[in-house]
């Protein structure tokens, strides 16, 4: 009998309204998730740790590990801390860090995780990478996708502004990443996976024509949701490509070039996704793109997040090497230093101040 469907990664628990964490203690107790109530919860010492004392009470079979950052070696002590105590599930409650501590921890160890973001500063919180701080800089580390996904509007409501703006420029993002895959698959006949290219673009699209703000509930949920779904189109595609092209080139370029002065994620692949659309000729849907970054609170020049013409022009040129092999209309137009100067003061014109 042949084969007419495929089975698609993803959470059995996807819970995103306001109060949800109120139900967290049921999602919890699902057989698929905690049969016994021993549950491991890693939080930071922020957001999460506040949470704590609401959530205890509730959880009476949970042990609580904080988590100190972000980092290759934090993820491995907490795993090192759980091993050998037996727990059914991990909970990561807590930003991004956390859930991708927890997430590489969890793999580690081999138990499921529930991730319980307190923001919505990027689309890890549903991905099946982790990406976290090393030796050598940073480095994304493949996981399998939490089991559960719980978030609470009422508690990103309460996160700092500029963490959920963030997640606005990730979505965003996902236009470029797809015009890229699509420009790779026309070039070099790389094969696109259409039901992850149509989730995450319509995820994409869903942030970027919703006329709401940070403080409406009902955009905050098409956020929330569009961020979910790049999550899962990733682990449909079995890569990141679905979400990152020459736009995360230009936000991995910004962290390994100036580690310290780096802006937010989701800020950084927000501008870099409006300069690669004027970069391939988009001008238009660039315009538009910047337009609503702007409305939002994101920044669309380099020197709204503290960088110099020049040292934008260093990171579009050094962007290519960060993804070896993976082919964005960087790689395709493969500009020099003068040709890049001239395009964003095209760029800057087009948008405006």
């Amino acid at each position: 009998m042949p084969v007419l469907t495929r089975l698609i990664p993803s959470p059995v628990v996807v819970d995103i309204r306001p109060g949800a964490l109120d139900d967290l203690a049921s999602v919890l107790a699902d057989e698929r998730i905690s049969h016994s109530g021993k549950l491991a919860v890693a939080v930071s010492d922020g957001s999460g740790s506040r949470l704590r004392e609401r959530l205890a009470p509730k959880l009476p079979g949970a042990s609580w590990y904080e988590v100190g950052g972000g980092t290759l070696d934090d993820a491995v002590r907490l795993a090192g801390a759980m091993k050998a105590a037996h727990y059914d599930a991990l909970v990561g409650l807590g930003g991004g860090k956390i859930i991708d501590c927890a997430k590489f921890a969890a793999a580690r160890v081999g138990l499921p995780l529930v991730a319980v973001p307190t923001n919505l500063a990027h689309d890890g919180l549903c991905s099946p990478v982790a990406t976290l701080d090393n030796d050598a800089g940073r480095g994304s580390y493949g996981v399998p996708n939490p089991i559960a996904v719980v978030i609470d509007l009422d508690v990103i409501r309460e996160a700092p502004a500029r963490f959920v703006r963030a997640g606005i420029g990730d979505a965003v993002s996902n236009i470029s990443a797809i015009a890229d895959w699509e420009l790779a698959n026309r070039v070099n006949g790389e094969k696109i996976d259409g039901l992850a290219a149509a989730m995450a673009r319509q995820a994409g699209e869903a942030v970027l024509r919703h006329p709401g703000g940070i403080g409406d509930n009902d955009f905050l949920q098409v956020l929330a949701e569009a961020l979910v779904l790049s999550g899962i189109a990733m682990s449909v595609s079995g890569d990141s490509r679905p979400s990152s092209g020459a736009c995360h080139e230009i936000n991995h370029a910004f962290d390994l070039l100036f580690p310290r002065r780096a802006a937010a994620h989701g800020e950084q692949c927000g501008l870099g996704a409006a300069f690669a659309m004027y970069l391939r000729g988009a001008h238009e849907e660039s315009v538009f793109m910047a337009q609503v970054l702007r409305r939002h609170g994101l920044p669309v020049l380099p020197e709204e997040i503290g960088f110099t013409v020049d040292e934008f022009v260093q990171v579009v040129e050094f962007a290519p090497q960060t993804r070896p092999g993976r082919y964005t209309i960087l790689e395709h137009l493969d500009l020099k230093t003068d040709q890049i100067k001239d395009t964003y003061a095209d760029y800057v014109k087009a948008i405006g101040s």
